[in-house]
């Protein structure tokens, strides 16, 4: 009787101890779902507060966002024109070196055959059969056959490598001379591409002359970051052009072609895209945010070199446009841009080799960003593209 108490005390015992255990579990799944829920309303609340900013502006400074955007995209076809202008003038200039060599051969070989063949007619045309017939023996005929026909084949040959270099120049005064037209032509796209922007922006004055000063403000930061985001490309593209130069064996076309292939990985763990390619005007990566990304480390996408380190700030040491940021890279024709990075968090400086998945700042809100999350973008020859390809 005593052994059957004790069971069913053990048992009662037990039973409490399910129960408990049962309750634990439901507390925490209901604050699961409620820390779950909050977040979910976090994330409506903050969807729904921009949206209201986007309403809260006014019709005037929308068409002047607008027009930031347009006078920006046309300035960067210009700068885009200034490097093709110059590369095309390095290209006629050294064309035009390598003519002026080919020419100065050229006319020394055409002076030595002149030579040539004056001396030939002063010598008369008997003088190679006088050669022959002065021969004292059989070896000394032999001699002298074989040397005048050294003598006139080398003037064969003389003759040969002038029309040869004749030919050569022709082709290349022919080249040089269609470089300088599509030169012109270039020069005529920007010519119309500059008057173009100079309208947009006398456009754009109008319309800043009817802002009020917080609408200015917002103004003059856009027109900032745009700024910034123009000296960012022409400073990448002018790393890319370089090393694309130096480089004996590119593989940029097969990267641009087959993204997946690259060998990403996703900069920051745990987090997914909230705002993809081109969400919203000028927006030229992607941005992960989420609950606690706060501090969270940013990844290297994949192993490279450091080019660019820095933070981007006003006279009054305020951040602006891309904040803490840093650029790598990846000697294959890309680079990878992460942005609005912690005070203070990089752990990187230009020229360091990284390897994948290094930690090289944490997330944050710098510059020109309304909450906390990583902006990452993806370059090709310097120039912004669709990040998600190359993302796994």
């Amino acid at each position: 009787m005593k052994k059957i108490g004790l069971k069913i005390i053990g048992i009662m015992i037990i039973a409490i101890i399910i129960l408990q255990f049962n309750v634990v579990i439901a507390a925490t799944k209901s604050e699961l779902n409620a820390s779950s829920n909050e977040t979910d309303q976090k994330i409506e609340e903050a969807k729904e507060e921009l949206e209201n900013i986007n309403a809260e502006k006014s019709e005037t400074l929308q068409q002047v966002e607008d027009l930031i955007m347009q006078i920006s995209s046309a300035q960067s076809e210009i700068d885009e024109l200034d490097s093709q202008i110059a590369d095309m003038n390095a290209q006629i200039e050294e064309a035009q070196n390598k003519l002026d060599e080919k020419q100065e051969e050229y006319d020394d070989k055409q002076e030595l055959l002149e030579k040539r063949l004056v001396a030939a007619y002063e010598a008369g045309e008997t003088s190679y059969l006088d050669v022959l017939l002065s021969s004292s023996s059989l070896t000394d005929l032999i001699s002298n056959y074989y040397m005048i026909s050294e003598i006139t084949q080398s003037d064969m040959d003389l003759m040969e490598k002038i029309k040869k270099e004749q030919e050569e120049i022709e082709t290349a005064k022919q080249t040089i001379e269609t470089s300088k037209q599509e030169l012109d032509s270039v020069r005529a796209q920007k010519q119309q591409k500059a008057t173009e922007l100079q309208n947009t922006k006398n456009e754009k004055d109008n319309y800043v002359a009817q802002l009020n000063e917080d609408e200015k403000n917002t103004q003059a930061e856009l027109e900032q970051f745009e700024q910034d985001k123009r000296d960012i490309q022409a400073q990448l593209a002018a790393i890319a052009r370089q090393e694309a130069a130096n480089a004996s064996n590119s593989n940029v076309s097969n990267i641009t072609n087959n993204p997946s292939s690259s060998g990403y990985i996703r900069p920051i763990v745990g987090y997914s895209i909230t705002t993809g390619w081109m969400g919203y005007s000028g927006h030229t990566g992607v941005d992960f945010s989420g609950s606690g990304i706060a501090g969270k480390p940013v990844l290297a996408a994949k192993a490279g070199t450091v080019v660019t380190s820095t933070a981007l700030k006003y006279a009054n040491g305020n951040y602006r446009s891309y904040g803490e940021y840093i650029v790598i890279n990846h000697h294959d024709g890309t680079m990878t841009l992460y942005a609005h990075g912690a005070p203070g968090s990089r752990l990187v400086s230009a020229g360091q080799t990284v390897s994948q998945g290094q930690q090289i700042m944490s997330v944050g809100t710098t510059g020109n960003s309304t909450g906390y999350h990583l902006h990452f973008e993806v370059r090709v020859n310097g120039t912004p593209v669709n990040p998600t390809p190359y993302l796994p």
